[in-house]
């Protein structure tokens, strides 16, 4: 992709945020928040009871 492309796309990009309404971009932001943390997502939920233990071990909350 040449920059004058990409230039091209991205500004693209930008108009058609800004046209949403209002309303669509607080959904998209507070869908953005709820998304689950990468290593419950990919590895489930051991790594965080991992962490857990550890904390709870070195006596850190």
């Amino acid at each position: 992709m040449s920059g004058n492309d990409y230039l091209k796309f991205m500004t693209e990009q930008v108009i058609t945020y800004m046209n949403l309404p209002t309303e669509e971009k607080k959904k998209r932001k507070s869908e953005k928040k709820h998304k689950p943390i990468f290593m419950n997502r990919w590895l489930g939920m051991l790594p965080f009871t991992i962490k857990v233990m550890f904390q709870k071990r070195l006596g850190h909350n």
